[in-house]
Parts: C-alpha cells; structure tokens; sequence
C-alpha cells in the first residue's frame, strides 16, 4: 500500500487543533470502513519545539479510537524547523515515509518564503502541496505565488484549500441548481431581482488580532470564501463537475463580475465598538488586543457587484461579511421578481418573494403566495422549508480527503485566486485612499443603519 505522509507546517497553531485534526479524524474513520485503508503518516512542524508528549496527546485527542487512527497517534511526531529554509524542509521531505503532502498552515507571506525555498529541493515523487488561504496579500502576490508552485508541481497536484467548498450546503449548490428545473428555471435575470450573499458572526476578533486586524472582513471572508460561492451561484452549467469544467465555469463567472459603478459608493465598511452580543460583553474593536487602531481595519464589509452576462444582466449582487454582529446570518438569497400580470380580484400585498439557502445550518425555503383560510382570494405568505442531509465529513473532512485522494474538485485553481483579488482591489484602493468612511456598529447590533442586506 502506498499510503501519504501528511506534513503539516505550522502544526502549532489554533487551525490544526481546531480544524485539521478533526477534519482527518473524519477522513481516517471514513477510511477504516474501507478493505484497503491506506496508511497515513502524520508529522507537525513548527518553528518553535513543542514536546512529543504533548503533540501526541493534542493528536489522540482529536482522534477517535480505530485501527488506522491509533496508528496515526503511535507513529506521529513533532519536528523544530523553520519552513523557509530549504535544508530543514529537504530534511522534513526525506524522512518521509510515504509520498508526502505539505501543508502549508501558515501566513500568506510566510507560505510565500516557504514556497520560495522549495524551489532549491528535489520534491519527492507524488509530493502535493496544500496551502490556505489567503493566497497572497493581494493580487501581484498571489500571482508570484502561483508562478513559484507552477515550477514545482503541475496544478493538479497544487490543492488550494478553502474549506467553504467543503460546506455539504455549498456543494448542494451544484445539485440544487443544475438538477432541479424548478430551481433552474427561476435562476436569472428574468425571474431574480436581486442576490445577496452574507456571512454574518456573532463571533468577535476572539484573539485573532495577529492576522486579522491586517486582513479585515474584506480580505478574510468576502475575497478568500465568499467570492467562491458567488462563482458557484453566477456561473452557467459546466459540462461536468469534474475540476477543470468546473473551475472553467467559476472562473468565467468571476471574470464577468466587477464591482458595480464606482468603488467608493459601490461598497461600505464598519468595525464594532464595545457591546453586548448573546450575553456576553465585547469590547470595542480598536481597544482589543493586538490591534492598531489607525490602521482602520473594518469588522463588517458590504460589497455591490455586477455579472456581466445574460443571465444576470440588471441584477445587483450584493456580498456581506461581519463580525460581533448581534444575530448570526449565513445565507444565499434570492429575491424574486413579482408576477407580470396577476388577476385582478386577488387581494393582498406581499414582499418580495425570496429564495433562500441557509449555509449554516444547511436548508433551503421558498416563499409562495396562496389563497388564505378565510376570503379565498385574500393571499396569504407561506414558505415551504427543506433541510439538507449533513454531510458524512466536515467541511475540512472533505478537502482534506480531496488532497489525500488527489481529487482538486474542491480546491481553488490558480487563476480562481487571482480573479477574486482583481475584484476586490479597486474596493481596497479606495478604503486605502479614505474615500469611503469607517461607520461603527455597537457590538451586538445588525450594522449600521441603512444597509441594503439586513
């Protein structure tokens, strides 16, 4: 058996106990189901030293008892190694037992270096990288970054992980819209006036500062995740989804999307001050710490972007993306259009009509207008409601078992990355530039008042 060793650099960190492990503890139990499990390697790296004890108790934690997983726990270990240099990862690479896949759970400017110094090493046969997002800190870097992997490895074995496509509710997208008619049929401009896609916490900085008070909502979820789901929603039916017609079909949607009209009154920023959020007192987000309050980094972005296609020509899409918000909202919405010609004797006003697919927890709702209980021709509003079945793995289950399967349907090609950089841009030259203010929100609100998507 063949099996892979899973290097993870920057094992240390909160993304590998908090995320990682559990994910392969999903991918490990799925596989001992399996005749011919193969067996993985674990090894975490990370610049400081961390005791074997501890490392391995931090890994039996994650994983549940079972042949394979007891074998990943007695044979894993923890190496000191700094990732830019290339003598310590040629070091890390050889002492592999398998075919190894690095990890890259690092920041975007240290996965950088750390490609970089790859380049003075013999990659093992079958080597794949794996490598978080961001990618890059803006749209030059992220294109270096992809000519540097280019000369390492080809793109189908370069797996670039955004675990919001291993969303079992993002997936369902792909089954929701191109196997259903009913749904296809109400899927553009005709039938939709309006797409808001948001991403709303009740978590607040939750001692992120290092990274996120140089990243902002903006960078950390609107162009890192969300732009992705705005591909899945706005892109015509691939041929397959297999990888390359699927991210054919998200990149030729991205690349028809730009942001509506002038960037300055075409998008909007805010960061919290001190409040309440489900009973538990936040402070204000300038005196967190770790953040410099004169960077100005924004804690909720909204973001009004246009496809020019025929399918959506007209139809605003609106993404949004905050923290320390007082009521979580993860959804897709579509706002439809109102009938062209209903009958006259038909009595009652109704909002618009929405289409909504709820991304945590995972269900779908459809509103309709019927004929109410008392005068028949009174409408009355109901919504018809479906729940998604959960998916076997989580989120990071599924990617993790992509890259170790080899299977990049559910990473990001190259040119995703860049194509979701060169929308956001001109929107960060603008902030840069202070041509749209900083609003505050009390912790524990919904936004600023006059925002269109809640």
């Amino acid at each position: 058996m063949t099996g892979r060793t899973l290097i993870i650099l920057g094992a240390g960190g909160d993304l590998t106990r908090r995320l990682l492990l559990p994910g392969l503890d999903g991918v490990l139990a799925q596989s001992e189901a399996d005749d011919h499990p193969e067996p993985v390697e674990l090894v975490g790296v990370g610049h400081h030293a961390m005791p074997q004890d501890d490392w391995r108790k931090q890994v039996r934690t994650a994983l549940g008892s079972g042949p394979l997983r007891d074998a990943v726990v007695q044979g894993t270990r923890f190496e000191e190694a700094d990732a830019t240099e290339p003598d310590a990862l040629r070091r890390l690479l050889e002492a592999a037992e398998h075919p190894p896949i690095l990890y890259f759970a690092l920041p975007p400017a240290v996965t950088e270096h750390a490609v970089e110094a790859l380049r003075g090493v013999d990659l093992p046969p079958g080597t794949r990288l794996a490598l978080e997002k961001p990618f890059g800190v803006d749209g030059a870097s992220a294109a270096r970054l992809n000519a540097a992997l280019a000369q390492l490895l080809p793109e189908s074995r370069t797996f670039r992980i955004d675990h919001f496509l291993g969303l079992a509710t993002v997936i369902n997208l792909l089954g929701l819209r191109f196997a259903n008619r009913a749904l296809e049929a109400l899927w553009s401009a005709e039938h939709v006036e309006r797409v808001d896609i948001v991403f709303d916490e009740t978590l607040a900085l939750e001692g992120r500062a290092g990274y996120y008070d140089g990243a902002g909502a903006l960078v950390d979820m609107i162009q890192s995740h969300l732009l992705l789901v705005h591909a899945l929603v706005a892109m015509d039916a691939p041929a397959s989804i297999e990888a390359d017609d699927l991210h054919d079909a998200m990149v030729e949607a991205l690349a028809r999307t730009r942001v509506s009209s002038d960037p300055a009154t075409s998008s909007r920023r805010a960061r919290y001050t001190a409040g309440d959020v489900e009973g538990r007192s936040v402070p204000d987000y300038a005196s967190e710490e770790g953040v410099e309050p004169d960077r100005g980094t924004e804690t909720l972005a909204e973001l009004d972007l246009e496809v020019d296609a025929p399918r959506w020509r007209g139809v605003p899409f609106t993404v949004r993306s905050g923290k320390a918000l007082g009521s979580p909202l993860t959804e897709l919405r579509l706002t439809l259009r109102p009938v062209d010609d209903r009958p006259r004797g038909l009595r009652g006003d109704q909002p618009p009509a929405v289409v909504r697919i709820a991304l945590m927890p995972e269900r779908l709702s459809l509103d309709l207008d019927i004929n109410g209980a008392g005068d028949p021709f009174d409408l009355d509003r109901v919504r018809l409601e479906a729940e998604f079945g959960a998916g076997q793995l989580s989120a990071y289950g599924e990617v993790l078992s992509g890259i170790l399967n080899g299977d990049d349907t559910l990473s990001v090609r190259g040119d995703l990355a860049e194509e979701c950089w060169r929308i956001v841009e001109p929107v960060l030259e603008a902030w840069r530039s202070d041509d749209v203010a900083l609003e505050e929100y009390a912790a524990g609100s919904a936004g600023p008042e006059g925002w269109s998507t809640r």
